[in-house]
């Protein structure tokens, strides 16, 4: 019985691209250190799938930043503006098209499906001329041979990587990306041949796309695409996988008669329903990769439950053309459990991190071909142990612990339980209109028209780091953190000032992440140490794990807030995290459901609004920016997932009085298709981003979309060291106020501040408020 991995985290178990990655970008070290560094990632996480006895090995999932990015180069489908003269793509102009360099801004970011992960989004015309310009799937093939280890090469699939793209700039947007699909081709079909001609024998083709809602003419171009390759496919084991939901029925028929495909993957963890699909029909004589083990948590797998699906569709495809898999690449998932040496040990017992996780693999497999009664342990141990020596530890252990995580009584809060239940009968809005508001707010605040503001976070040096990291230690007391965090609040505020920024925030340097800060402080939330997962390039995150029923055992940032407010006559925003973002940005307890969850954070986040306003506090910023990165990739399941989740964000802040301003904020994500959903949230002010995705949300605007609160589209990109110029900044805001009302329009950028530099952010603020007054003078001169 075979099994197979989708993909793998390419960050390291201790961040090690991470680091080599900001080394390299800072000039510390060179393109051969971080090609050392990623050799030996790419070597240890090859070797670690070869002695679990995975058969079918990913390659090509490893990335300098993203894959979907690498694919754009292996095309050659570089904008002209980075002044790429073709060859072999390197890392300057690679670099350049994902992080943008002094004199060009970056591609497009944005979320990949509804994960927190992000990729650059290839920007296409009729115009490209593509060509074989990295020959990185190959390279990475054979360097993976040459250390004894034959691997599946993994591509992004030609027909999904046209249906992400977007038309590039100055092109129509009804271009249709798929007519480039013969124009691409021709270089899948050199990868492929150079793949033959290093020895490969199989092939991975990821086609996610098809899990969407697709209309006939993108399913036709799966059928044309796969039907062109087939000859270059010929000999091969030909896997397309698909992940992160069910596949609509249309798309499974489309799917299974792909001609030259000889195996199909799918996610049988939220794809539940393609079961009965698969039920209902599997083509004779092809390969199912079952995704039985869940690629986007941290939940140890029910091996009982697996097995049993895994046995039932024995049955249907039969024992040698059963592979067992992960759901999805392992890249949304912790690296190694192995490393949390601080977590709670009856906790621990209920997870599996990406290598725990290829065991469990491994596991089902053998399970399947009938040696339940043996351990699946790694090759290196079983040199000492004869496999019919081991007892079925691995299954009695497991077994255990999902009884243990079922009846464990910190798992439940009664009357937490009962407070989220009474919620469902309620509509919890405010009870006065939002221009009401906005008029009551004015009066109290006196702001001038574009007001200036930041998103929240200001740059984290390396000695406020150091701070909280003595302070967590216990290597400096209390009073010295304190007194340590309350200059760089201090430096923070006197700055806002001195660029005469209108709203002011507090900078966040208690605060090691928007969402583990608040989980720290929240009832039901454990933490690992080194639980990173990566979210773009070399930004990594450690969500917290939501095990149990959330409260608020005691407020969480009014001592912060109310001291920065002391310091300025200027209003001071409080900062939370909502909780739809922390929802969404955790590992999140599967065993009830997932509103369920979030209405309990939601009530706990409310009391801290509450005190917040109590504390004087009267601009209060409820950041929501995983909203739409939560939303379900199928249209019917969509309606709930935004009534629930509009919901909790309107009960944190239904019971606040008119003159207290409510922000939220939202970044890198598709909102023009909920953008009514936005407006029903009912805040006061949203800041989104804008300014990356070329301002895409102003197209809402312009198209009829009438918003009556206030709003920020972001006016620079924060992801990119480039700062803009003043009258950059001030010819977008002329673009805004072209679709937008004056007096609900603010200046911001697209987010919070913490991933740069103080020589970055300080000129760049200096700008937007430059054209901000510009603005404002030409306005009233206007009238």
């Amino acid at each position: 019985m075979a099994s197979h991995i989708v993909g793998y985290p390419r960050m390291g178990p201790k961040r090690e691209l991470k680091f080599a990655l900001e080394s390299f970008w800072d000039g510390k070290s060179s393109a051969e250190d971080l090609q050392k560094v990623s050799a030996d990632l790419r070597s240890s996480i090859w070797k670690q799938m070869a002695d679990a006895g995975i058969k079918y090995i990913p390659s090509n999932t490893f990335s300098y930043y993203d894959q979907v990015l690498d694919t754009t180069a292996m095309l050659g489908a570089v904008p002209p503006r980075y002044g790429w003269n073709g060859g072999e793509i390197g890392f300057d102009t690679y670099f350049s098209m994902a992080r943008g360099n002094a004199s060009v801004p970056a591609m497009e970011m944005t979320k990949w499906f509804d994960t927190n992960y992000h990729f650059i989004v290839p920007e296409l015309g009729p115009d490209m001329k593509f060509s074989y310009a990295s020959h990185k799937a190959v390279n990475e093939y054979k360097e993976a041979k040459t250390l004894g280890v034959d691997t599946v090469p993994v591509l992004v699939g030609p027909v999904s990587y046209l249906l992400l793209s977007k038309p590039a700039k100055g092109v129509e947007k009804s271009f249709s990306l798929l007519s480039l699909l013969g124009n691409i081709l021709p270089f899948y079909k050199e990868v492929v041949a150079e793949l033959k001609a290093a020895g490969a024998s199989s092939i991975q083709f990821d086609e996610p796309t098809l899990v969407m809602d697709l209309d006939s003419h993108q399913l036709q171009a799966f059928t044309h695409a796969y039907s062109e390759l087939e000859s270059s496919l010929f000999g091969l084991n030909v896997l397309v996988e698909t992940y992160f939901a069910d596949v609509p029925v249309e798309a499974y028929k489309t799917l299974t008669a792909l001609k030259g495909v000889t195996g199909f993957g799918f996610d049988l963890v939220r794809g539940s329903k393609t079961l009965d699909l698969i039920k209902g029909g599997f083509p004779l004589g092809k390969y199912l990769f079952a995704g039985v083990v869940d690629g986007r948590n941290i939940w140890a797998n029910d091996l009982a439950a697996s097995l049993s699906t895994l046995q039932a569709l024995e049955g249907i495809v039969g024992k040698d053309k059963l592979v067992v898999s992960s759901s999805c690449s392992l890249l949304h998932t912790a690296v190694d459990l192995v490393n949390e040496t601080k977590l709670d040990k009856e906790i621990k017992s209920w997870l599996a991190f990406a290598a725990q996780k290829v065991v469990e693999v491994n596991a089902l497999a053998k399970a399947l071909a009938g040696y339940k009664d043996e351990v699946p342990l790694p090759h290196f141990v079983l040199v000492y142990l004869s496999l019919r020596d081991v007892l079925p530890a691995f299954f009695s252990e497991n077994a255990a612990a999902q009884a243990s995580r079922k009846s464990s009584p910190r798992v439940t809060n009664e009357a937490v339980q009962k407070a989220a239940a009474a919620l469902k009968g309620s509509d919890h809005r405010r009870a006065t209109n939002v221009s009401a508001r906005l008029d009551a707010q004015q009066k109290k605040l006196n702001l001038p028209i574009l007001p200036t503001t930041t998103i929240g976070s200001f740059p984290q040096t390396m000695d406020l780091r150091r701070v909280r990291r003595e302070y967590k230690a216990k290597k400096i007391s209390e009073e010295d953190y304190i007194k340590a965090i309350k200059e760089e609040i201090f430096k923070v505020v006197k700055l806002q000032e001195e660029l005469d920024i209108d709203v002011l925030v507090h900078g966040e340097p208690e605060r090691n992440d928007m969402v583990e800060y608040f989980g720290e402080q929240l009832s039901g939330f454990a933490f690992t140490v080194n639980g990173w997962v990566q979210s773009y390039g070399s930004r990594c995150v450690k969500p917290p794990i939501i095990y149990g029923d959330v409260s608020r055992p005691k407020a969480m940032t009014v001592f912060w807030s109310s001291m920065a407010q002391s310091m300025t006559a200027r209003p001071m925003k409080g900062m939370l995290t909502g909780p739809v973002t922390i929802l969404n940005w955790s590992f999140v307890r599967n065993d009830q459901p997932r509103s369920e969850t979030c209405y309990q954070i939601a009530l706990a986040i409310k009391d801290e609004v509450e005190d917040l306003e109590k504390a004087g506090i009267n601009v209060i910023q409820i950041d929501e920016a995983a909203l739409r990165e939560g939303l379900p990739l199928r249209k019917s399941e969509q309606a709930f997932y935004l009534e629930w989740a509009v919901h909790s964000f309107r009960i944190t802040n239904c019971g606040v009085q008119d003159t207290t301003q409510v922000h939220t904020h939202m970044c890198y994500s598709h909102f023009n298709d909920i953008i009514h959903s936005i407006i029903d949230m009912d805040a006061d002010v949203i800041t989104i981003e804008n300014s990356r995705s070329d301002e895409k949300l102003l197209s809402v605007f312009r198209e009829g979309v009438k918003y009556g609160a206030g709003i920020g589209p972001g006016v620079y990109d924060i992801h990119s060291p480039r700062i803009p110029s003043a009258e950059e900044i001030a010819d977008r805001i002329n673009k805004m106020l072209a679709v937008l009302e004056t007096n609900i329009l603010w200046v911001n950028p697209d987010c919070g501040l913490k991933t740069r530099k103080y020589p970055e952010v300080k000129p760049a603020l200096s700008n937007m408020v430059a054209a901000a007054k510009l603005l404002r003078t030409q306005l009233a001169s206007a009238k």
